[in-house]
């Protein structure tokens, strides 16, 4: 099969298209062959070597976490999909691999296909949703009511957990460039903030919930928008202790985690406000209560630009840029 593969860490080497056996398929596995995936920013981190401390694959590695496909072999103890179905996921991590032709992965991280969008837009879905699933659900415990500010909201994530965090009943605010105000406005934003030309800080007061995904400097700006009791949740960082703790890290990575978090840590708690870091993960079940919503039209997919196989290293650099509303995604066929 053919796949695109990282060989060496690196910022700005492109990913090298090689041909690969198929996947070998376990016995609580099913084989897929890939009709589109989906590119996320986590991809580029991974290749720059960004989090080899939190993920230390083994090089090379064949690069993609979101995948929609069709099921052509299943393993022995797979009991909830057959061949043939149409099925989408966000892959477990050390089994990455879903810029390739076909790839294996665990039942337990799939879901079907929501029979009202394409494929390319169920690949734009599992790695964002669940992001924003287990930031506004699992850890923010979002309630009607409530108050979230959604940093990036023309974003992959933003899009998203825009639409999530309305379905739950909260005010909705987000920063973005003033031409997307109106696609938010229809996702379901309140506020709207044009980061190019205000300041979210002296404009947000008494926030229940932050969902960060920028800088530190942001991060740091996000803590004084919440009320005492609130929640900031960070994507991008820095991770903590306790995120160390949960995926068995090291030792040495422990400390190194513990020294990057310690100024977010004392800064949330003297204003009163919880901090935590989170690194979402591939969950089957949260993907199926998703594609319920999918299917009720609650939740919307944002593709911004679908790229041919191809063009695989374009799509990457696309999402680099930064310039993406939405999610972009490669088309296999």
């Amino acid at each position: 099969m053919k796949a695109y593969i990282v060989e060496k860490y690196h910022k700005k080497l492109g990913l090298k298209l090689t041909d690969l056996p198929k996947p070998e398929v376990g016995e609580n596995d099913i084989l897929v062959e890939v009709c589109a995936s989906g590119v996320n920013l986590l991809d580029s981190k991974i290749k720059s070597g960004e989090f080899k401390l939190i993920l230390p694959y083994k090089l090379p590695l064949i690069l993609g976490h979101d995948v929609a496909g069709v099921i052509t072999q299943v393993g022995k103890n797979v009991q909830q999909f057959k061949i043939g179905d149409e099925i989408y996921s966000r892959v477990a991590d050390f089994r990455i691999g879903t810029f390739a032709e076909y790839i294996a992965i665990n039942e337990s991280d799939v879901a079907l296909k929501p029979k009202s969008i394409s494929m390319e837009e169920a690949a734009s879905i599992p790695l964002v949703a669940l992001t924003a699933w287990q930031a506004l659900v699992e850890k923010a415990n979002l309630k009607k009511g409530q108050k979230v500010f959604i940093q990036a909201g023309s974003g992959g994530v933003g899009t998203i957990a825009i639409q999530l965090a309305k379905h739950l009943g909260a005010t909705v605010a987000t920063t973005a460039s003033e031409k997307s105000f109106e696609t938010l406005k229809r996702l379901g934003a309140d506020v709207l903030i044009d980061y190019k030309t205000q300041d979210f800080e002296t404009i947000l007061r008494d926030y229940d919930v932050v969902l960060n995904s920028q800088d530190t400097k942001t991060l740091e700006k996000s803590l004084q928008v919440l009320k005492p009791g609130g929640k900031v949740i960070s994507i991008s960082g820095p991770p903590t202790p306790e995120f160390a703790k949960t995926i068995g890290a090291p030792w040495f990575v422990k400390i190194i985690l513990f020294v990057m978090s310690l100024g977010i840590l004392r800064k949330s708690k003297k204003l009163g406000v919880d901090y935590s870091f989170l690194f979402m993960r591939d969950d089957g079940k949260q993907l199926q209560e998703i594609s319920k919503l999918i299917e009720q039209q609650v939740i919307k997919p944002v593709v911004d630009e679908v790229f041919t196989f191809e063009k695989t290293n374009e799509a990457l650099k696309y999402v680099e840029s930064g310039r993406a509303k939405g999610k972009v995604v490669i088309k296999m066929k």
